[in-house]
């Protein structure tokens, strides 16, 4: 069993922060308050489906596609070759910065490889899902996953696309084309989308560059890179809930491919991980609560999507997703959030294995059909009645805060090296002798 005093003192030049469970785990908070311990964050995949929220003083910041340190002056923003862009959605997120009173100036730098999503993905996307019925993913329809079917047909366009009219021109009509074919509905005019596109190039030239040699660069200067994912290890197109996932790989190997980076370029892995589990969109969620205790946790934790703000559905923790993304991240420690929005309640439930038929599983199975029919087997501990909200010190925490705390550690097999207890960046506990960077 593991004790939070025994734990081991992870200190990394570079270190990859992803989420742990089903996306929406708090990741933008905990980019933010670690960014100033770095030069560079760099964000691997996705794209502006994910919605990392930041709040500093007061203030609410929603990220989609800029990774979370941009709140920080000394910090050079990445965006990979592994997110999918759509100029529009980076422009406005831009221009949302700026006039905040943020400084993006050169402080981004966007790959040349990454590729870019055009209006007709989005069509494509309402038509997919449409087309589903009952087998709906219930997707953002922001055009991310058919980019990437795209990349993988070997038919996209990428940033560094742009800089060509000629071969753009080709490209943007053949995929209009096809588009046409597909959507019976309306038809599109390839020549507006080009227009578009030339104009939004010239704006995003002074950030294009070859991510993967500048990360390199970096290194060899002897600076540190913090490595941001979006989703989380259970929406993994590879690892996750197949097929209610998303179109990328949000798991650490994400941080190889989209970056262009070694393996070896990874120091440590933080998982980001809620005191309790939510879910958005379809597929099974073995934990969720469809009682008053959902809505519950629903409305304490403001459990709405940051993007869509789609309701997303809760439950109690669940320590057998947990362990598998632990096992397929590596995972050194886990950063747990929302700690707060359980004060109050006289107990709660973890998730310690699930019951399928007469069979007790400890791991998390591969097979979706399975998942679906696993009931949660629950382990029940008293809760508190004092406030977490606020708490900087683990003293500060009331008793049975703390042993939920160290319970989640034994049954998760990791140490949780920052616990958050609000929303803002200092409504946080650094716990000492677990991550030093």
């Amino acid at each position: 069993m593991y004790h939070h005093t025994s734990g081991p003192y992870i200190s990394t030049m570079n270190l990859a922060v992803l989420g742990a469970q089903w996306g929406d785990e708090g990741k933008g908070k905990i980019v933010d308050l670690l960014s100033p311990r770095f030069d560079l964050v760099a964000r691997y995949q996705g794209g502006h489906n994910a919605g990392h929220t930041v709040y500093v003083r007061g203030r609410k910041f929603v990220l989609r596609l800029i990774p979370s340190g941009i709140l920080h002056d000394s910090v050079t923003c990445v965006i990979g070759n592994g997110v999918v862009v759509d100029p529009t959605a980076l422009f406005a997120e831009i221009d949302e910065l700026v006039a905040a009173g943020v400084t993006v100036g050169r402080r981004l730098l966007i790959s040349d490889k990454a590729h870019v999503i055009l209006p007709y993905h989005r069509d494509l996307d309402l038509l997919s899902e449409a087309r589903r019925g009952e087998r709906k993913i219930g997707t953002t329809s922001r055009g991310i996953g058919p980019a990437y079917e795209d990349k993988v047909a070997r038919r996209g366009i990428r940033i560094g696309d742009l800089a060509d009219p000629t071969a753009l021109e080709k490209n943007v009509r053949d995929n209009v084309t096809a588009r046409n074919r597909l959507v019976s509905e309306t038809t599109m005019d390839w020549r507006p989308v080009l227009e578009r596109l030339l104009e939004q190039a010239e704006r995003l030239r002074p950030w294009v560059c070859d991510v993967s040699l500048a990360l390199s660069e970096a290194m060899r200067a002897g600076r540190s890179i913090l490595f941001e994912g979006a989703q989380g290890t259970l929406l993994d197109i590879d690892h996750g809930t197949y097929p209610y996932v998303t179109s990328s790989n949000a798991t650490v190997g994400g941080v190889c491919t989209g970056l262009g980076v070694g393996p070896r370029a990874i120091g440590a892995v933080l998982g980001v991980v809620k005191a309790y589990t939510t879910r958005v969109g379809e597929g099974p969620l073995p934990t969720e609560l469809l009682d008053e205790r959902g809505q519950r946790l629903r409305d304490t934790g403001n459990e709405y999507g940051s993007v869509t703000g789609r309701p997303r559905r809760c439950g109690w923790y669940d320590a057998v997703a947990v362990r598998y993304a632990v096992r397929i991240n590596g995972l050194d420690a886990v950063a747990l959030t929302k700690l707060d929005v359980l004060d109050g309640l006289d107990r709660i439930d973890i998730c310690t294995a699930y019951r399928c038929g007469d069979r007790l599983l400890s791991e998390f199975p591969s097979d979706l059909d399975q998942l679906a029919r696993c009931e949660p087997v629950y382990e029940s501990i008293p809760g508190w009645a004092s406030p977490t909200k606020g708490a900087h010190r683990w003293a500060d925490l009331p008793e049975n805060a703390q042993r939920y705390v160290v319970r989640l550690e034994e049954v998760s097999g990791v140490p949780a090296a920052i616990v958050s207890t609000g929303s803002e960046r200092d409504e946080t506990i650094v716990r000492e002798g677990v991550l030093a960077i």
